[in-house]
């Protein structure tokens, strides 16, 4: 079976994978083309960050889930914690992915104000460049300054939060979509516009005693104010309480659709 998440080798992405699969795992740089290649079943499974306790909501992988049809089929919670890395204390420059930057603003503005930082694909292609240019840290995990001899560790734990933590998911074809689980995922786009919509929306899992642990929209693409809503629940598609709260939702997303990503359970893998 063939897992693929986001690359080069040594991303907390590719460790959550580690934690998933002991197959074969290759590496993309796009969220949306890692959900595309399960999708076209290029790939058997993918792994994708879709939250973070600090950033928040990954949009691009909301909007690849919204874009392809696929399945959520594990959920895995990751506590981050970010090294700074370089091959002395003389750099002029942080490069690490968006997420990872955002996460240690507060540090990086305390102990390097004024210090450039740049937006790359990934924490461990950030790596890659502190690895060939000593003008260049980095930020990721401590081992990435294992795995070779160029980096040192020059200080740990540098997130702005010791609560900062990931939530990944596995997606699967759309065929293993499940309604298993002690959580479920779905979209929503109801392609009408009225006052109390949402309360419309959200009012059939209040009745019923469901929690939802995540509620976020995102642009429909299709006009401007127009949205898809992404929802999260604490119970399972197989539940009588769900299938009716959905049964619900779809009438009033009749004009529009409704998307079961699928069921599934969570665990939290401390590496």
């Amino acid at each position: 079976m063939t897992t693929v998440t986001l690359g080069p080798e040594g991303t907390y992405s590719h460790r959550a994978a580690q934690a998933v699969t002991d197959d074969e795992i290759s590496f993309s740089e796009s969220v949306t083309a890692i959900v595309e290649a399960v999708a076209d079943g290029e790939a058997e499974r993918g792994v994708v960050p879709v939250e973070n306790s600090i950033e928040g909501s990954v949009t691009e992988s909301l909007d690849a889930f919204a874009e392809y049809d696929v399945a959520v089929v594990e959920e895995i919670i990751t506590p981050i914690r970010h090294a700074l890395l370089a091959q002395d204390d003389s750099f002029s420059l942080v490069a690490s992915h968006a997420q990872a930057l955002a996460q240690c603003r507060g540090w990086l503005d305390e102990h390097y104000p004024g210090v450039n930082v740049e937006a790359v694909a990934s924490t461990a292609r950030g790596v890659e460049r502190a690895r060939g240019d000593a003008d260049i840290a980095a930020i990721g995990h401590p081992e990435n300054a294992t795995n070779g001899t160029e980096l040192k560790v020059l200080a740990e734990d540098i997130q702005d939060r010791s609560s900062n933590a990931t939530r990944f998911v596995v997606v699967a074809p759309k065929s293993e979509r499940s309604e298993a689980g002690g959580k479920s995922s779905f979209i929503v786009y109801p392609d009408v516009d009225y006052p109390g919509l949402l309360l419309e929306l959200l009012e059939p899992f209040a009745d019923r005693d469901i929690n939802l642990t995540r509620v976020e929209s995102r642009p429909s693409g299709e006009r401007l104010g127009d949205y898809v809503f992404h929802i999260d629940i604490s119970a399972g598609l197989y539940e009588q309480r769900t299938q009716d709260a959905l049964a619900d939702i779809e009438d009033i997303a009749g004009k529009g659709w409704v998307r079961r990503l699928g069921s599934y359970d969570s665990k939290t893998v401390v590496n």
